[in-house]
């Protein structure tokens, strides 16, 4: 059975219009966020000078980070990431809360930072050059030899 010119000019249109909407809803910006801060009715609760690290785990919650190295502080980020299409994701907002605590473990500070107050910082995984790339086996093993002192295998 041969379709009829309207039969087929009416699928033309179904599937204009169906490419039509599969585009527009593809290029529309997607928004993901990462992470947790405490609100200002949570962050009036802690008290400077009076509360201490396992309180303020109570009060707001287990941090973001915490600083390992030195128990400096606890630390509460949010981001708010911004995908559009096939461009690169883009960091539209970012919120830090930094409970700091002195040696005693008692809340020195509590400070609020946005993305406005930073700058970004470029993570780079270092490494070491061998600097073996141009050297042989041979090169290296004659490159030795002056590093070689018989005295220590005759002792």
């Amino acid at each position: 059975m041969i379709a009829s010119p309207k039969t087929v000019k009416s699928a033309m249109r179904s599937a204009l219009l169906v490419g039509v909407l599969v585009a527009v809803t593809a290029c529309t910006a997607q928004y993901r966020k990462h992470g947790w801060v405490p609100g200002p009715d949570l962050l009036n609760e802690v008290v400077v000078g009076v509360d201490t690290r396992d309180s303020v785990s109570e009060t707001i919650g287990e941090p973001t980070i915490d600083s390992l190295v030195d128990d400096s502080g606890y630390y509460y980020v949010s981001s708010r990431i911004k995908r559009f299409g096939p461009k690169e994701p883009e960091v539209v907002s970012r919120d830090l809360v930094a409970i700091t605590f002195d040696g005693r473990g008692v809340v020195d500070s509590v400070q609020r930072y946005t993305l406005a107050d930073g700058r970004a910082v470029p993570l780079e995984r270092r490494v070491t050059d061998s600097n073996l790339e141009d050297k042989t086996f041979l090169r290296q093993l004659i490159g030795n030899l002056g590093n070689f002192n018989p005295s220590s295998f005759l002792q």
